[in-house]
């Protein structure tokens, strides 16, 4: 497995954090009255030539950028019925097109993604919504509310559901970080899947490196989908999913079981400088 091992990205101290800076605030209020799932005349009619556009131009741009190549589209044929009633995905968040490489593996299914709320503020925040980008609300009780009860119509509906588990993008990061559970949390509340992926990294030739200064070639690995354990107690299917879920994507990603230097869930973990000499211990840890 090729690791890009890079220290050009300011990888915050805990791993959830953002390190990308917005540069613009467009004062959007996301209160109880937005429209977390915009389905107005105009919009729909922007979102159409979007998708022109994004099969047109932007897929194929997608392939080249990124040197993408996709594993396991058969999984999604295998498992099309289920996935039509309904599904949230996961994946590693590891450059700022890789959206847009799991949406040439599913297309034309049109997932929703969960976003940070700044992200819809700034500069690009326009072209994300129009991509299927809800903001996640903060610190609104009446707001939130109305968020979860947008996901669950979509889950409930037949619709999917993207999640960035890990909290943030780390771009060219290979150990998979902590997963959060709020994709579980909706698996669990509305009895859909997860389905796993995952990206791996694969050594750019010499025009890539030389030419276009790339770190590395991106390989978008699609798992089987995995379902809540009915068996638990309700308290721990939560966790239970978020574990397995991890698990996948790890092996997805081409860790052997116990490589991944991070634990499953999500505790305010820290960052793991892993390829220094400070830490030195390779993809070996003990989770």
């Amino acid at each position: 497995m090729f690791d890009p091992q890079t220290n050009k990205y300011p990888y915050t101290e805990q791993t959830d954090q953002h390190y990308i800076k917005i540069k613009k605030d467009r004062g959007i209020a996301f209160d109880a009255d937005y429209p977390y799932i915009d389905t107005s005349g105009w919009f729909r009619f922007v979102d159409f030539l979007v998708r022109v556009l994004l099969r047109l131009f932007v897929f194929p741009a997608t392939y080249i950028r990124l040197g993408l190549k996709i594993n396991g589209k058969s999984n999604l044929k295998k498992h099309r019925d289920e996935l039509d009633r309904g599904v949230v995905s996961v994946c590693n968040h590891i450059h700022m097109w890789d959206y847009l490489g799991i949406l040439c593996a599913i297309k034309p299914r049109r997932p929703r993604l969960l976003t940070w709320a700044k992200n819809i503020n700034g500069e690009n925040g326009a072209l994300i919504r129009h991509v299927g980008g809800v903001p996640i609300p903060e610190r609104d009780v009446k707001a939130t509310k109305a968020y979860l009860n947008t996901i669950r119509s979509l889950l409930g509906s037949g619709g999917w559901l993207h999640i960035y588990a890990e909290g943030s993008m780390w771009e060219y990061y290979a150990p998979i970080r902590p997963f959060k559970q709020g994709a579980a949390y909706f698996a669990c509340d509305s009895g859909v899947p997860v389905l796993p992926m995952a990206y791996s990294y694969r050594k750019p030739n010499w025009f890539r490196r030389k030419v276009l200064r790339q770190i590395a070639c991106l390989t978008l690995n699609i798992g089987e989908p995995i379902y809540v354990d009915e068996s638990l107690p309700k308290k721990e299917r939560q966790r239970d999913l978020t574990v397995r879920c991890h698990e996948a994507v790890c092996a997805l990603a081409g860790f052997e079981k116990g490589e991944n230097i991070y634990p499953p869930v999500f505790n305010r973990d820290k960052r793991i400088d892993y390829y220094t000499d400070t830490y030195g211990i390779g993809y070996k840890g003990s989770w």
